[in-house]
């Protein structure tokens, strides 16, 4: 089963250009992992740059990751995890954090060096960042806001075109973790231009953010299997699907989807790097637009076997179990039809569980559709009441490794302290050292000179110094609870280095 919820929301004025922020639903998706065909996001959206006119042809580039599993997943639990997914000129490179990118050779680092760590209280492990084992349908609150770090190049690589000063950073707002963590280097989106210059000025390094993007949850895999009766009529059980329930047996999914202009936080920041007043880092209200859910949704989830042509893959009659629903003008999510959708109380929470079987048939157009069938009428010689989605026993898994040549930019500068350790909720155990803000690998492969990274370093040691995890950020979330982070990935700097020095992570591996 595969393919999209689809979340309509209101149109914002363009001049809210700089960046968005969200609240998403954190929940196990399927009742048992099922191994790493099982790929999906949970409620995520597309950050585009904004074109004066029309968008050039044949050129992708983007922000579009968040919470979900993914096939290349080492370490999976039930609880999803969060990437930060910016896609380079036509996927020519993809990061997901610091250290952790487009496979994972780093012969052909391809994203891996792409994104700095800015937090200095955060560890980001390159599987993805954790939340709590057991997170069932809080809200998980993050968006992309641009911080002016570094300064505009007219020369990107030895080559005659410019590259931006725009550092799109991701802002979270957790139980347990505030603030700005990480954000994509200029130099990911300028790269390509300096290969092909036609492209200069088209990324993200420079030009605003698309404030009108899709809402979506999107599907790759969940397990289904298929069988024939007797008569010919073919039937299908999906995996055990799960949504969130809150008190009203509802599915609150996404909340508070905001797009901002550069008063909301770049204004500020850019003055106070010039040597005015300090900045609060909190996000200034008046320069932020809501979107608005006029309460419509749709669906594209089909069951299909691997064969069929993507023009034979057979939706779902959706709306017959599902009604998509604005809660309120800024709170979006679904409500059941509990003959066919049943309840479950779970150690997480209360969770819905979708229809399992159904059996396929002709809609009142003539066309094929899955339509929900009761356990009961699915004919005993499918088996299908036998069939069992039971959790994937897990080998051992590789670990992740950073280069230990002592010539490289892991090595040289170096570390300043570590290596430390820490063991998290998915089983795996992080190596991480401290180093130098301007020293990190990232920072070393980012078309910086030396003098270029000294004037980062200073200014995010005032970040350091002004900004800290416990404060507001993001404007709160007016419904829920606020999702945890896995607690083993909050740290606190070494004596001595607690400005001015970041925790990168250099290895990840099985713990068991």
């Amino acid at each position: 089963m595969a393919g999209y919820l689809l979340v309509p929301n209101d149109r914002v004025d363009r001049s809210y250009n700089a960046g968005f922020s969200m609240y998403v639903a954190a929940w196990p998706l399927l009742q048992d992992y099922p191994g790493n065909r099982f790929q999906t996001g949970l409620f995520g959206t597309w950050m585009h740059a904004q074109y004066d006119d029309r968008k050039p042809e044949k050129m992708y580039s983007d922000i579009e990751g968040g919470l979900g599993w993914w096939r290349d997943t080492r370490f999976a639990t039930e609880t999803p995890k969060f990437i930060m997914g910016g896609v380079a000129w036509n996927f020519s490179a993809w990061a997901n954090g610091p250290g952790a990118g487009k496979g994972r050779d780093w012969n052909k680092p391809q994203g891996k060096y792409a994104i700095a760590q800015l937090s200095p209280w955060l560890l980001w492990p390159p599987d993805g960042l954790n939340l709590k084992q057991g997170t069932c349908g809080e809200l998980f609150g993050y968006g992309y806001l641009p911080l002016p770090l570094t300064e505009p190049k007219s020369m990107t690589a030895g080559k005659d075109v410019p590259t931006g000063n725009q550092c799109w950073t991701l802002f979270l707002n957790t139980g347990n973790f505030k603030g700005p963590v990480a954000f994509f280097t200029p130099y990911f989106w300028s790269r390509a231009s300096a290969e092909n210059p036609d492209l200069r000025g088209l990324f993200l390094d420079t030009r605003p953010s698309q404030p009108n993007r899709a809402l979506q949850m999107e599907t790759q895999y969940v397990p289904s299997v298929q069988a024939i009766d007797e008569n010919g009529d073919t039937y299908a059980r999906i995996a055990p699907t799960l949504f969130p329930r809150n008190n009203k047996d509802d599915s609150v999914v996404v909340h508070q989807v905001t797009s901002y202009n550069r008063k909301a936080l770049w204004d500020d920041v850019k003055v106070w790097f010039s040597g005015g007043p300090v900045a609060s880092g909190v996000i200034d209200p008046s320069g932020a637009s809501l979107h608005e859910f006029p309460g419509r949704g749709g669906a594209t989830w089909k069951i299909y076997t691997p064969s069929v042509p993507r023009d034979e893959k057979v939706p779902l009659a959706w709306n017959s179990f599902a009604t998509a629903t604005a809660f309120d003008k800024t709170t979006f999510g679904f409500r059941w039809n509990y003959e066919m959708a049943t309840k479950m109380e779970s150690k997480e929470g209360p969770l819905a569980i979708l229809p399992q079987f159904y059996r396929l048939t002709k809609d009142k157009n003539n066309k094929p559709q899955w339509i929900v069938v009761q356990p009961q009428d699915v004919p005993v010689e499918t088996g299908l009441a036998d069939v069992s989605f039971n959790k994937i026993k897990k080998n051992k898994q590789e670990p992740y490794i950073t280069p230990d040549d002592s010539n490289s930019c892991w090595k040289t500068p170096g570390p300043v302290a570590g290596p430390f350790t820490t063991k998290l909720g998915d089983g795996s155990v992080l190596t991480y050292y401290w180093y130098r803000f301007a020293d990190q690998p990232a920072l070393l492969n980012a078309d910086l000179t030396d003098a270029e990274r000294e004037i980062i370093q200073k200014r995010v040691e005032k970040l350091h110094q002004n900004w800290k995890k416990d404060q507001q950020y993001l404007s709160p979330p007016k419904i829920g609870k606020l999702a945890d982070l896995d607690p083993a990935l909050l740290v606190e700097p070494p004596k001595g280095f607690e400005t001015g020095y970041v925790p990168i992570v250099t290895r990840q591996a099985d713990g068991k």
